[in-house]
């Protein structure tokens, strides 16, 4: 998770009554921050990987002043019509690193240029961004430069290292971009994304003056910001177009939120280069209120909604009753559907922190008897060579429509076809192993004790029950190893139980079965259907048994 080091007095400036510790902890589970020390005036705070814009401070004490109700609606964002230049782009960068996206910011009238609080703030900013959207620079890095020193229009090419001659930002002398790719320090840890051969990348203006070379470092010529400057050049170069738009529509935050004025770039590119990153672009998302109300489980009213959304500084324009359209910052790239709005409601809607009770006790806590079933259980499939898993509940449509488990309970809002439904039975995370593996050789044993969503057979909510599985697959096996394996675990706790024939789905028909103990079932098991090993791809006969540990326990006693 992503942290970073914030200004408590930067936080709270404006506000005629900060927060307590435990007041501002509160306010920052709304931004789903979580406080974790306090060094002086800085507060070391981690974020969700998906909130980045809460970890500096513009972007987070304008949130929190929405929170607050000291300021309502989106932050405002000028934009100017005049743009500053173009940047044509080589088509030799394009196997490289093709994509580049830009931007000025221009200073409110009035304004001195830049002053030491954000240009410190938006450095900052800026390596964070370098660490985590642009994955140590490899798929964007970030540049922030003088416009009043640079000509348009700007050339992004790649040429040969020996060719180009600039001072590095740290240092005082010129030299070649060869010599400095062999010796300085941020060349050769970031060096290898910006070459190919013995030619470099370079952003250079009109008049051959080097920017920067991407995405190592800026020159010290036209690279190089001070305190005072005004209007100030913003760009980003990267693999993919969108990580480019996502990390400079996240370091324009600062800007915007002290009322810079922004003007994206126009990028001129070659003709076999077509997804043009485009900074800033408004983008809206749905909403209805039906939706909201359902997935909070409760009725929220449209002026609930409305005022959540100026709250967290977002501009919801209604189109109709109890539906909206939400605009989307550049710097809330986490926006990607309805169901993330409904999000921004939900942590506003009575979410507050309750503290914990601990009840008094006159005994030692220990692991419930279950629990320890289970564990008996898995060294149990341990010990018989089974190799232990660990999946999540959550499985793929093509494994549940495959198998023909219809019991498999389906999610109203998926992420993806990959975690689609609910599993009813070990069997379905067993299979996709089996399916991943087929590169692997045979025999494999596969076992797993773990959690499954399974709705009572008389009917009624479907609840969680625990599980025990195994799958073998080898050349030979059949129905009576697995019975034998089954039963042996079973008569570890003296348990006897009675098999019957069974249709199951998956299974081959006549070689699937069902066990009973005192009336209740406790174990399934049976040869899968060659069918399924086809669509699998597994050339070998496969057999499955899985017990219910949840109705064995109330039976036995785990020692």
């Amino acid at each position: 998770m992503p942290k970073a080091s914030l200004s408590a007095p930067e936080l709270w400036r404006g506000w005629a009554d900060p927060p307590t510790l435990e007041g501002a902890r509160e306010l920052l589970a709304h931004a789903k921050l979580e406080l974790l020390s306090v060094t002086g005036d800085l507060w070391n705070v981690e974020a969700t990987a998906d909130r980045l814009d809460m970890l500096c401070e513009s972007g987070l004490r304008a949130y929190l002043d929405g929170i607050a109700g000291h300021h309502h609606g989106p932050i405002p964002m000028h934009e100017a019509g005049v743009p500053f230049g173009t940047i044509e782009v080589d088509a030799n960068v394009t196997p490289l690193r093709p994509y580049i996206a830009a931007l000025t910011v221009a200073p409110p009238s009035g304004s001195r240029g830049i002053d030491e609080g954000l240009l410190d703030e938006v450095i900052r900013f800026q390596e964070l961004l370098h660490a985590t959207i642009g994955f140590g620079r490899r798929t964007a890095s970030l540049g922030v430069y003088p416009a009043q020193r640079i000509h348009a229009p700007l050339h992004y090419r790649l040429v040969s290292a020996s060719s180009i001659h600039f001072t590095p930002l740290d240092r005082e002398t010129p030299e070649s971009a060869a010599a400095f790719y062999g010796s300085h320090p941020m060349a050769l840890q970031y060096g290898a994304f910006g070459r190919s051969g013995d030619s470099c990348l370079v952003l250079q203006d009109h008049a051959g003056t080097v920017l920067s070379l991407p995405p190592v470092l800026n020159s010290r010529e036209a690279g190089r910001v001070v305190e005072g400057d005004g209007v100030l050049l913003v760009e980003g170069t990267g693999t993919r177009a969108a990580r480019v738009e996502e990390a400079l529509g996240l370091l324009a935050l600062p800007f915007v939120a002290h009322g810079y004025t922004v003007t994206p770039l126009a990028v001129r590119y070659p003709t076999d280069v077509t997804d043009d990153p485009r900074p800033l672009a408004p983008r809206t998302l749905p909403l209805s209120a039906s939706m909201v109300s359902a997935v909070l489980g409760a009725e929220v009213t449209s002026s609930e909604i409305e005022g959540a959304f100026a709250r967290c500084r977002l501009h919801a324009e209604r189109r109709g009753e109890g539906h909206w359209v939400v605009h989307v910052p550049p710097w809330r790239p986490d926006l990607l559907g309805p169901i993330d709005l409904v999000e921004e409601v939900l942590l506003l809607h009575d979410l507050q922190s309750d503290r914990s009770l601990l009840p008094p006790s006159a005994t030692r806590g220990g692991r419930h008897p279950s629990r320890r079933l289970e564990r008996r259980v898995g060294a149990e499939l341990l010990g018989l060579g089974f190799v232990p898993l660990c999946n999540p509940v959550l499985v793929a449509e093509e494994t549940v429509a495959m198998l023909g488990r219809t019991g498999a309970i389906a999610l109203s809002n998926p992420v993806s076809r990959e975690y689609a439904r609910t599993r009813d039975a070990l069997l379905i995370s067993l299979a996709a192993s089996l399916g991943r593996n087929v590169r692997h050789p045979y025999p494999q044993r596969l076992g797993e004790v773990g959690p499954v969503i399974a709705r009572p057979r008389d009917g009624g909510a479907p609840m969680t029950r625990q599980h025990a599985a195994f799958a073998i697959a080898r050349d030979g096996t059949g129905f009576a190893e697995a019975a034998a394996i089954v039963d042996g675990i079973l008569r570890t706790f003296s348990v006897v139980g009675v098999r019957e024939p069974i249709v199951l789905p998956g299974t081959v028909p006549g070689r699937a079965a069902r066990l009973r103990v005192a009336g209740e079932v406790i174990a399934e098991l049976g040869e899968l259907d060659p069918a399924v090993l086809e669509t699998l791809r597994v050339p070998v006969p496969v057999v499955w048994g899985e017990i219910d540990l949840t109705a064995l326990f109330p039976l036995v006693r785990a020692e």
